[in-house]
């Protein structure tokens, strides 16, 4: 408890700073794991307060789940471990085999949970080989719905009570790198493609790509084909659950966030420019349409206000309006963040929680932050 600096507030008046500014009352948590922490997210439920699992990313058969939890009572992280270390053990996780395996954690109040496998998806039954998945999402409004990309170009949406594939597309044209629901029947992908795509399962044939790597200036590929801009991969994306029209996305070892509005394609909102390393994940705020917080290997975590960029409540514009005030925006040297914090080493993972939008997590070399914003 304690560990570290808190935020240091950015915002001194409309300009903003970016020379940082005073350091809020630090309220950290920290765990240290054995091993480099690559996975992390919040517990949704609320009767389980300050929960998170974490994961390890190890050039192994076996790799590491860990339920962390804060007991209010002491100030202290405890732990439990979900995987068996032992390969050979019945339900011992492959963590390339292309499947998704679902347990379910639970136990008699003031002991420690017990870990039961609920179901294995695995779409290659009948194959020894099938191509690694990059991440998944789980449907905030149909639960019963999990979203799955793969470096095989598909998107693979899964019944996880029926445990079938409900659906699978090829998404993109190169591997699929990152995924998010918008709503119970759309989600959007990024891929190595350089392409942001919002698919609706009403109409499986089609996609609406929102932006591409090469159209929104020359700054965002070195690699050019005959004079033609590349593509540079996109490998992250956040989509905006207060307010679906926005989204965000990261560009390969790129120091900035894009901001898209899905009503406008191509164009971005705005660009977030704060950053001085590649930027490695991104999170909006669960209870207000236009924040968002962003992290990166410049060992920071940066929290944005976006409203004057034409987003959220305070909208009330139409592309035009977003336009004019991303180019003002530009034209003053770009938005400011209004809090940051400076971790031990590079942030890697982010995650704000659902239930409790005053605290988000962050994840660098092996330790784990719950930080107060």
């Amino acid at each position: 408890a304690g560990d570290g600096d808190g935020w240091a507030d950015q915002d001194q008046g409309n300009g903003g700073s970016r020379g940082g500014g005073e350091a809020k009352r630090s309220e950290i948590y920290t765990y240290e794991a054995g091993w480099h922490i690559y996975g992390m997210n919040w517990s949704v439920r609320r009767d389980k307060k300050y929960r998170l699992a974490i994961a390890s990313l190890l050039e192994q058969l076996v790799n590491r789940v860990e339920v962390v939890q804060l007991d209010e009572s002491t100030d202290l992280l405890r732990i439990w471990r979900i995987t068996d270390d032992d390969a050979a053990a019945p339900g011992a996780a492959d963590s390339n085999n292309g499947s998704v395996r679902c347990n379910g954690v639970g136990g008699p109040a003031g002991q420690q949970p017990g870990v039961k496998l609920c179901c294995e998806l695995n779409g290659n039954r009948n194959s020894d080989f099938c191509g690694p998945l990059t991440s998944f999402d789980w449907n905030d409004a149909d639960p019963r719905r999990i979203g799955t990309s793969s470096i095989d170009t598909t998107c693979t949406i899964w019944d996880v009570e029926r445990e079938v594939v409900d659906t699978q597309l090829i998404a993109h044209d190169k591997e699929v790198y990152d995924i998010a629901w918008g709503g119970a029947g759309v989600f959007a992908s990024v891929s190595a493609d350089g392409s942001v795509r919002v698919f609706d399962l009403r109409d499986k044939e089609h996609s609406t790509i929102i932006y591409e790597s090469s159209s929104g200036g020359g700054s965002n590929s070195a690699a050019t084909d005959g004079g033609a801009v590349l593509p540079t991969p996109l490998v992250r994306l956040g989509w905006n659950k207060q307010d679906p029209r926005y989204m965000a996305t990261i560009i390969m070892d790129s120091p900035k966030v894009v901001v898209l509005d899905i009503r406008y394609p191509t164009l971005p909102v705005v660009e977030l420019h704060r950053h001085h390393a590649p930027v490695n994940a991104i999170a909006w705020a669960p209870h207000s349409s236009c924040h968002i917080c962003t992290a990166g290997d410049d060992s920071q975590a940066l929290i944005w206000d976006l409203s004057s960029m034409g987003t959220g409540n305070n909208s009330g514009g139409n592309g035009n309006g977003n336009g004019n005030a991303a180019a003002a925006a530009a034209a003053e040297g770009g938005l400011d963040p209004i809090l940051a914090y400076t971790a031990g080493a590079e942030v890697e993972q982010l995650q704000w929680s659902a239930t409790q939008p005053d605290w988000v997590a962050i994840v660098f070399a092996n330790k784990l932050q719950i930080l107060r914003v």
